[in-house]
């Protein structure tokens, strides 16, 4: 199946839009970030030189709407094969295991998030490939400065998430400074989407509050009401996800950065919501993820991104739950209809 999906794949992407267009390749293209980032990149660079791959396909509509190819990023063979016969210039590899998931399966998180990231790090090097691989908060740990978190600090992390996150990081700067490889990441703080559903992270219960306070005016919370993370939405994360990646590489002073946008807690998020809907409560139940979270810092100093590449974000809490309150309304309303 997969050798029948890749072939498919190989021929509809050798006819490109745009003769000095990129040609990238998107692994974990139906997670969260890849299901949007997709459309996007797709949108600016065309259809045929993006092409989606991942492990499943949530419909297929997703799988028939540009090229796509079932990839197991832990097979170098194939990943090998999609990148030599289709050009491949970028790659943006998306594809891991979350912090919570990675928790309760550590020995498949080492897999797809060490080896994987192994393969497709070497791959990029040997095509010359220009590679973006994002890190998280949960590179950071216990022992980590809690306040403006700086880019080069203490990393002991506790989650399996975390560890392959820092030999990502590591690896990918070797990599950088011994072989040339242009690599590029940015650590990101939670990731709030009006589209994409929660996908195992310690942060999302930032997008569930929003969902039960549509459907039932009620959210029990799996971490405590005062315990702040650095939280960033959607559109933002694209955006400059998306500007580091084109960034001139001579701007850049470093391969991995902090890129920030708000913190706050449980609590002030739910007080927020209020404010739109008076009748929302919350309680609080933490569980296992609470632990986690507490290992995290409550926010970053991201002042090398704002100043190598100019990241600036356009959404703070109050615009960011206006926002994710009206959409997820709209697709919970059109799912009924």
């Amino acid at each position: 199946m997969l050798a029948t999906a890749a072939k498919a794949t190989f021929s509809a992407a050798r006819t490109f839009a745009t003769a000095n267009a990129p040609r990238i390749l998107i692994t974990g293209a139906c997670g969260q970030i890849g299901t949007e980032f997709v459309t996007l990149l797709r949108k600016k660079y065309g259809v045929e030189n993006v092409i989606a791959s991942d492990l499943r396909f949530p419909n297929r509509e997703f799988q028939t709407s540009g090229p796509s190819a079932f990839l197991d990023v832990t097979d170098k063979n194939n990943v090998t094969r999609l990148v030599a016969e289709n050009g491949i210039t970028w790659i943006i590899h998306l594809g891991a295991l979350l912090s919570a998931i990675g928790e309760k399966m550590p020995q498949k998180a080492l897999e797809v998030n060490v080896h994987g990231s192994e393969n497709i790090i070497e791959v990029a090097r040997q095509y010359k490939c220009r590679l973006y691989i994002p890190s998280t908060i949960g590179a950071f740990g216990p022992s980590t400065p809690k306040e403006m978190t700086p880019d080069e600090t203490i990393m002991r992390p506790t989650t399996m998430y975390g560890v392959s996150k820092v030999h990502l990081e590591l690896l990918g700067e070797y990599y950088h400074r011994t072989q040339g490889l242009d690599f590029r990441s940015c650590r990101y703080p939670g990731i709030i989407s009006n589209k994409a559903l929660p996908g195992g992270g310690t942060t999302d219960y930032a997008i569930d509050i929003f969902y039960e306070a549509i459907k039932h005016h009620h959210y029990t919370c799996f971490l405590g009401p005062d315990t702040p993370l650095p939280m960033m939405y959607m559109p933002d994360c694209l955006r400059g996800t998306l500007e580091l990646i084109e960034a001139d590489r001579s701007k850049l002073t470093q391969c991995v950065y902090n890129i920030a946008a708000m913190t706050f807690t449980p609590a002030q998020l739910a007080e927020n919501i209020k404010k739109y809907m008076p009748d929302f409560t919350i309680d609080y139940k933490p569980d296992s993820r609470q632990a986690i979270a507490d290992s995290w810092p409550y926010s970053l100093d991201d002042s090398h991104a704002r100043k190598d590449w100019g990241w600036k974000e356009e959404y703070d809490m109050d615009a960011l739950t206006r926002d994710m309150l009206t959409e997820i309304e709209k697709k919970l309303m059109n799912a009924k209809n």
